[in-house]
């Protein structure tokens, strides 16, 4: 009697044949099919997350293909970050730091006016003549 598996299982596996350093990557430990299966989920069949797993690859070139792409995905992200925006979570991050900072110093007063009153407070007091 045959298996009749879920279709995206069945995809996943006709994947994994057009990608076969997958199952090395399972078969040394390093991964999980479990894994890989969510990220083929989440990532979709296209990511660039799978270039290292493709049979015919030459190192030199995709590695230069995956930078250029890195360097492209980090330009496009800076283009989208408003100034306005990091301005003022760098303004809460600042106010914070500065609570904190006053905390620590109140405690650290603290301590020393305990300390001092702890010294000046011996039961008996020893004079030279």
């Amino acid at each position: 009697m045959a298996k009749h598996l879920h279709p995206s299982v069945e995809k996943f596996k006709q994947f994994v044949k057009k990608h076969p350093k997958i199952i090395q990557e399972v078969r040394s430990g390093k991964k999980t099919w479990k894994e890989f299966y969510e990220d083929w989920y989440l990532f979709g069949e296209d990511d660039e997350i799978w270039e290292p797993y493709k049979q015919d690859r030459s190192s030199v070139k995709q590695t230069g293909k995956g930078n250029k792409k890195w360097f492209e995905k980090i330009a496009n992200m800076l283009q989208n970050i408003e100034s306005d925006e990091v301005q003022k979570h760098l303004e809460s991050v600042q106010q914070a730091i500065v609570a904190i900072q006053n905390i620590i110093a109140q405690f650290q007063g603290a301590e020393k006016q305990h300390t001092r009153a702890a010294k000046d407070e011996h039961p008996f007091s020893f004079r030279k003549d």
